[in-house]
């Protein structure tokens, strides 16, 4: 199959491109990028005013298969994912059965690729159970294809076991992403620790009990020279330390939230809107801003949603009682650009860095770029459109947004993966 994407602005700083320019797509791959392109026969897009930038991708993604389909499952994860614009989507391993093993692995490929509306790239667990006890099966599980390990949704607590973890790893050339929470010392802890706790009358989770870690696991990094990557970072201080083990030369990158990038502990107000209840906790605004700084200066590697769906009745419960998590999937990229491309706070060269390149780059899965050769993974761009978030628009299963309501500016309208659309002016090709 032929496609043609003519009159588009296309923007991909891997190969200095921030023109308008026609791309020529050929059995998945991009065959030509240039000028008044032409073919004899397939498929032509007009894409005047739209921009075409190398195919999103979101590393932290939950689709909860096996285990927790009520929640979401694949499909519906996967569509929630194209609607938001993003080509590949890296799932987290804490699912029931954990995804601690190679048949794990392979069926949450199979499923994928039955299914899916995007690449799922699979993310295995650092030990057994996430149980922080025993070593997973890291090398068969590389063997069948998983990209990284993590023990997302609890951290590996014990140093002597994160240290096993990385050095087995570092073999691979495998990146260990760190959920970095001392659970001793953030106990049954709701929000941050500070004023929000005191007003609310919730049990406060420190930032320490953040950083703790985040110092420990850099210290690992250097012991073990393993790469390492700081999963969904929230304070000023955590992002100094990364700052500094990055002049060190250490191989640490780290990623943030849209949430805790434009959300703070302050949005929790007297409803205790528990889509609001995230894991780590929406800190202080002085935190927000400082991770908006490191996002301009190149400290934030990634922009990820850490989507986090979870039925209506598990949300709509006592604070305390319900669980950690925000959907996000479907509103990343609009609030990017209305929060720090249309303010002047990065470029658009800056976004396809945070949500393109670098990710397929600490994940280690092949490059793509808008050039020959390259496999026809792209998002298609209207940075114009104002549009609100609407939970009945949502493709996921899951509606527990803290952005609901908020106008926006720019989303997504196509999206093709392998040169095939799954998302054609904003709906879900089926």
């Amino acid at each position: 199959m032929a496609l043609l994407l003519k009159n588009a602005h296309v923007i991909d700083p891997q190969v200095g491109l921030n023109e308008t320019a026609d791309i020529l797509v050929r059995d998945g791959k991009i065959v030509e990028v240039g000028q008044n392109l032409t073919m004899e026969k397939g498929v032509e897009r007009d894409l005047a005013g739209k921009i075409v930038v190398p195919g999103l991708v979101d590393m932290h993604v939950h689709l909860r298969e096996p285990g927790f389909e009520q929640k979401e499952d694949i499909a519906s994860g996967t569509r929630a994912a194209a609607h938001g614009g993003f080509t590949a989507v890296c799932a987290m391993p804490n699912t029931n059965p954990v995804v601690d093993n190679a048949v794990a692995v392979e069926y949450v490929k199979s499923i994928a690729a039955q299914v899916g509306k995007c690449r799922v790239h699979v993310s295995g667990s650092c030990s057994q159970g996430l149980k922080g006890e025993t070593l997973s099966e890291m090398g068969d599980m590389i063997a069948h294809g998983a990209v990284a390990f993590t023990d997302d949704g609890h951290g590996v607590q014990g140093a002597g076991m994160m240290r096993r973890v990385m050095d087995y790893a570092s073999q691979f050339g495998r990146v260990v992403m760190s959920h970095c929470q001392d659970e001793d010392l953030v106990g049954e802890g709701q929000v941050n620790e500070g004023v929000a706790s005191t007003r609310l009358g919730l049990l406060g989770w420190p930032a320490e009990g953040e950083e703790l870690q985040i110092a420990r696991d850099i210290a690992l990094c250097r012991l073990t020279g393993c790469k390492l990557h700081i999963q969904h970072i929230t304070t000023a201080r955590g992002l100094d330390m990364v700052r500094a083990a990055k002049a060190e030369g250490l191989p640490v990158t780290c990623e943030v939230t849209p949430h805790h990038l434009f959300l703070t502990e302050d949005a929790i107000g007297d409803d205790y809107n528990t889509s609001l209840k995230v894991n780590p906790p929406l800190r202080t605004a002085a935190d927000a801003e400082a991770l908006v700084q490191g996002v301009i200066d190149g400290t934030v590697d990634a922009i990820v949603t850490d989507h986090a769906p979870h039925t209506a009745w598990e949300k709509d419960r006592e604070f305390e009682l319900a669980p950690f998590g925000m959907i996000g999937l479907e509103t990343s990229l609009g609030l990017v650009i209305t929060n720090l491309v249309a303010t002047g706070k990065i470029t658009w060269e800056r976004l396809v860095e945070l949500m393109s390149a670098n990710q397929r780059t600490i994940l280690g899965v092949d490059r793509v770029a808008i050039e020959a050769g390259s496999v026809a993974d792209l998002t298609v761009i209207d940075p114009e459109v104002a549009w609100t978030v609407d939970a009945a628009d949502f493709c996921s299963k899951a509606k527990n947004s803290g952005f609901i309501g908020t106008e926006l500016t720019g989303r997504a309208t196509d999206v093709y993966v392998g040169g095939y659309a799954t998302m054609e002016d904003g709906k879900i090709v089926e």
